[in-house]
């Protein structure tokens, strides 16, 4: 679970303006830091399958977000995928 603190960090790298929260940088940076809790999670607690399909959502929801953003602004897609170090 990410607090606040670390949201607003996490946001403060990839945002586009001082206000934002929702573009799709902003909510792939927020989904790829959730995926990496979760998945040190799972790593502990291998049976825990309700927390596997949530991840397996997250990742999904992540991907929807880094196709819209190279379908519709390439060179953003690009930096947030470099920023986040994310291969695709």
């Amino acid at each position: 679970m990410l607090t606040a603190k670390q949201k607003a960090k996490v946001i403060k790298e990839v945002a586009i303006h001082d206000k934002d929260t929702g573009s799709a940088e902003a909510q792939i940076a927020i989904l790829s830091k959730r995926i990496d809790e979760l998945a040190l999670h799972l790593k502990k607690h291998k049976k825990d399958n309700h927390s596997r399909r949530g991840l397996l959502a997250m990742v999904a929801d992540r991907q929807a977000h880094m196709n819209y953003l190279k379908k519709k602004h390439p060179k953003r897609h690009t930096a947030v995928a470099k920023k986040l170090d994310l291969k695709k």
